[in-house]
């Protein structure tokens, strides 16, 4: 469902300051699956997924992290920073 976390300047800065991280999932994918899968897999509570299809055609979510969470230390601990 997950293809891949998406590591741009926007992606990281949306990170920082919004607590979001960025996400390219499977087109037929809904938001709760997104949320539920993001919990699973990375043992995070997630606030609110946002997804927009993007002109190239792939689903990109921007999944909000809740509070106790940081989106920063995530992408440190999966190796992406």
């Amino acid at each position: 469902m997950i293809r891949r976390l998406v590591v741009t300047e926007k992606a990281l800065r949306l990170a920082e300051k919004e607590n979001k991280i960025t996400l390219v999932v499977e087109r037929d994918a809904t938001k709760k699956q997104i949320a539920d899968e993001v919990k699973r897999l990375y043992g995070v509570d997630v606030e609110k997924v946002n997804t927009v299809i993007t002109p190239q055609g792939e689903k990109k979510a921007y999944v909000k992290l809740t509070k106790e969470h940081n989106a920063m230390d995530l992408l440190s601990r999966l190796g992406v920073l």
